[in-house]
């Protein structure tokens, strides 16, 4: 059997696998997948059609399996059985404890299909794998808030939680979730709040109560990524000049606080951001590396980092006196 043939053979497989795992998927999708031309889907899905597998839908509208088609268990490769182990560890430590269990069970699941030199495999080798966390955990008040949060948004359904500020105040929220991410050792939930009648994002720790209504969404949404990338509130442009020994030091905090370019420069590196917190956040996080970088602009950055460490220097000298 030549190349040709045993990509197309692998190429249907994978085709196989994505209809018994979606209940839709379409030609265009699948072509950008596998990096082929439609035209060769459609002959992929009219080769499986011809092997006796029931298959629904035509060009341009989809393709599915018919409804209680039985295929015979998925096997794994070695490799995806490893790259399972890997999951599974990093599941342990950073998952939100409630997708943690039902992870858990699903990875039972999978195990049980497994031939018998796999699950020797996984015996050997996920004992020699580990993740270091050295962030504390966060604790939630609510078991399995995550997968209700998750069912919301499948079901474009409003949400009402008890929800309690950093200052301690606590209020109720009407919400209509768009998604939820996991950053700096918490996960938030990204939504629209009918008492702000603006997006926020709550911290999945700080809710109280939650319950999912039978209200329908008020709106339609986009992907989670287009809010949190646009933000709500007026930005500010801020350069800085970092002395290039520390750059590395600043990879995963620059881009959070805003990063929009970067370039070299005889003296440094000159960092350009757009930031929503320059009177707070921005110089609170540019004060742990101030000795090695130089405000090129704003003005008010300037005068906001000197009143902090004035703060600070007076808070100190005060606390000396006293001891």
């Amino acid at each position: 059997m030549n190349d040709h043939y045993l990509k197309k053979l692998d190429r249907v497989t994978a085709i196989l696998t994505q209809l018994q795992s979606k209940p839709v998927v379409r030609a265009h999708d699948l072509a950008a997948k596998f990096d082929v031309s439609v035209r060769t889907i459609y002959r992929d899905i009219k080769t499986l059609e011809n092997a006796g597998i029931p298959i629904i839908g035509e060009a341009g509208s989809g393709y599915s399996l018919m409804d209680g088609y039985k295929l015979p268990p998925v096997m794994f490769t070695k490799e995806e059985v490893l790259s399972f182990i890997t999951a599974e560890k990093l599941m342990q430590k950073f998952s939100h404890q409630s997708l943690g269990n039902h992870y858990r069970t699903a990875m039972e699941k999978v195990r049980s299909v497994l031939k018998y030199s796999d699950k020797n495999l996984i015996q050997n080798i996920e004992k020699q794998i580990d993740i270091f966390n050295y962030y504390p955990e966060t604790e939630d008040h609510i078991k399995d808030i995550l997968p209700i949060v998750l069912e919301s948004i499948a079901e474009k359904r409003q949400l009402t939680m008890e929800y309690k500020t950093i200052d301690g105040s606590v209020s109720m929220r009407t919400i209509e979730a768009v998604g939820v991410f996991f950053e700096f050792n918490y996960w938030y939930i990204m939504a629209f709040c009918t008492l702000r009648n603006d997006f926020r994002q709550f911290r999945v720790d700080r809710i109280l109560q939650i319950f999912k209504t039978q209200n329908p969404f008020l709106q339609e949404y986009g992907q989670i990524n287009d809010y949190r990338q646009n933000g709500n509130g007026n930005k500010t442009i801020v350069k800085l000049l970092v002395e290039k020994k520390i750059i590395n030091h600043l990879s995963n905090s620059k881009k959070y606080y805003g990063l929009i370019d970067e370039k070299e420069t005889d003296l440094g590196m000159e960092l350009t951001f757009e930031t929503e917190w320059i009177t707070d956040g921005f110089p609170r996080w540019l004060i742990t590396f101030a000795d090695y970088a130089t405000i090129l602009e704003p003005e008010i950055l300037k005068t906001r980092l000197a009143e902090l460490i004035e703060n600070i220097s007076v808070k100190h000298q005060k606390t000396s006196a006293n001891s």
